[in-house]
């Protein structure tokens, strides 16, 4: 479960750094990266209370981050 948590963080923060310097977002680096860890987070848990997913933890992270990445700052923009 550790490893998991830890990979999760890992592919979260790739995700955020490569969407900021793709253009993907205009956050800043460090939020981008930060909302990532963030949405990876709670995806996690309700994985792990629920069980609801995709089956590899690597995707689970990867959809959590970039779901994070849309909705946050799209929220807080007009």
């Amino acid at each position: 479960m550790f490893p998991t948590l830890i990979g999760t963080v890992v592919i979260a923060g790739i995700v955020g750094y490569l969407s900021e310097r793709s253009g993907f977002t205009h956050n800043g680096i460090l939020q981008s990266i930060v909302i990532c860890v963030g949405g990876a987070f709670v995806f996690y848990f309700v994985t792990l209370m629920f069980g609801l997913g995709f089956r590899s933890p690597g995707m689970n992270a990867v959809a959590a981050s970039v779901g994070a990445l849309v909705i946050v700052p799209f929220h807080w923009r007009r």
